[in-house]
């Protein structure tokens, strides 16, 4: 065949590769499917499955709106992200948002119904509940669940992102970071979980605190590595001794506040007349079953030790998965009695009572009870962060996890100065408990450098406000 000039003969060699290039997809059908099933949840409806192939520019100096992903891992994460993409959908900054939560269902963006939103990926439940890198044990029955398959398919979406001029912001530790790294989109993150609190505040003996003192930091060196990718925009910390120390190591990163404060709606919090009266405990068993229910039942186990002559008025705000007939089935072994008559007018779906304890019951109470506990009993994440940064002293009974263990909470215990103190068995928590309930000096002393490293609310405004100029 003779060609006028060479360009002729390079657009008939690329209509030659195109046409071969499909003969061959329609050959294995089973290859096409798998690609949809891996990709179907990120594509937007009627998104053509040809049309991964297509290239499109992913030069971000361009004027062209991007859409942004966001990829979290674990319940504070999914908090935190939501926040952020609230303000970011105000912003306008991005032509849409999706989100993909590692951890479970992401259940709390289904509250956020916005035509430029949606949750994408596959999201299941693990029996750790996220938590498979406490013990060998969580890993395997989160392996014979299909953790791994589910991990692989996320990852195909996210590296789809890069054909679709996505940016990406990870939010949480070593997973979400490594996911954005692999995509090869531009992307930042949020650095939650770690803290050089956690081996700075303590005696410094335990293997892991020569560990991160060898290295300088809580995060790993492939943590390092990856934040200090070309394609790594923005880094933020959750305090300023940690962004300092990778500072030190050539890593841009920043503290811009404590976001996790910015979730507390004053707007919601209540009123109570009848506070002198009683002595106020709140119980944050966690949102994880069936663990949360060993707290609760470890919490009432100490409850029902207490001093018959004070009055307690004990608040248990559920999250939304919470097993209510179980949770019920509980208080009904420890002699509790549902008490229709009694109604303290602070938005309780039920009151319960053991002699001379009042136990509040209600789905997504924490923001209006929280303020009005004099001590937590807190076997919780980030809930434990926020009472904390409310001025409300705590205590913790580790149990056998999977998330809340022994180590897990002392170096919760480290990262919060104290403030939540760790009781290895329920004889001390009830000491502990009458000291802290009886003097409010000591409480007040207690909560107040745990207040401190929390800091004050106004963090996710100047987070969003940071990565709108840098993503």
């Amino acid at each position: 065949m003779n060609y006028k000039n060479p360009y002729e003969k390079l657009l008939f060699l690329e209509q030659f590769i195109g046409k071969t290039f499909l003969k061959f997809k329609k050959a294995a059908p089973r290859f096409e499917l798998g690609i949809k099933d891996l990709q179907s949840s990120a594509l937007p409806l009627g998104h053509a499955a040809d049309e991964q192939f297509k290239y499109t520019s992913n030069d971000f100096t361009s004027k062209e709106p991007h859409s942004l992903l966001i990829i979290c891992n674990g319940h504070g994460e999914d908090v935190i992200a939501l926040e952020l993409i609230k303000r970011f959908l105000i912003s306008k900054t991005f032509k849409n948002i999706e989100v993909m939560p590692l951890v479970g269902e992401g259940y709390i963006f289904n509250t956020l119904i916005n035509k430029d939103f949606k949750k994408i990926g596959n999201l299941k439940v693990l029996p750790s509940g996220g938590f498979s890198n406490q013990n060998l044990v969580s890993l395997i029955l989160d392996l014979r669940a299909g953790m791994l398959i589910e991990v692989i398919k996320n990852l195909q979406i996210a590296r789809s992102k890069s054909k679709e001029k996505y940016k990406i912001l990870a939010i949480g530790d070593f997973l979400p970071l490594f996911f954005a790294w692999v995509s090869k989109c531009d992307f930042g993150f949020i650095g939650t979980p770690k803290s050089d609190y956690t081996w700075i505040s303590g005696p410094g003996w335990n293997i892991s605190d020569f560990y991160h003192k060898l290295k300088g930091s809580e995060w790993d060196p492939w943590e390092i590595f990856i934040m200090r990718n070309h394609r790594c925009k923005t880094i933020i910390m959750r305090d300023e001794i940690t962004a300092h120390n990778l500072n030190k190591k050539n890593v841009n990163a920043k503290f811009l506040g404590n976001p996790m404060m910015d979730f507390i709606n004053n707007n919601e919090a209540i009123e109570f007349v009848q506070k002198a009266i009683y002595q106020k405990i709140i119980l944050l068993i966690g949102s994880r079953y069936p663990e949360a229910l060993n707290n609760f039942e470890s919490f009432l186990s100490c409850l029902i030790q207490l001093n018959t002559n004070k009055k307690y008025l004990i608040f248990l705000p559920l999250t939304q998965n919470a097993n209510l007939k179980k949770v019920e089935n509980l208080l009904v072994d420890y002699k509790f009695i549902r008490d229709d008559k009694r109604d303290f007018s602070l938005g309780e779906e039920a009151c319960w009572r053991n002699q001379n304890l009042f136990l509040l019951m209600g789905l997504g109470k924490f923001n209006s009870w929280v303020r009005l506990a004099d001590v937590g009993l807190s076997n919780a994440g980030t809930a434990t962060e926020q009472i904390t940064g409310l001025g409300i002293p705590s205590l913790s009974l580790p149990g056998k996890g999977p998330q809340f263990t022994k180590s897990f909470a002392i170096r919760q215990q480290r990262l919060l100065g104290g403030s939540v103190q760790v009781c290895n068995n329920k004889k001390k928590l009830i000491q502990k408990l009458y000291i802290l309930l009886e003097n409010k000096k000591i409480r007040n002393e207690q909560a107040k450098v745990g207040k401190s490293r929390m800091g004050i609310s106004g963090a996710s405004a100047k987070i969003v406000d940071y990565l709108n100029s840098k993503l």
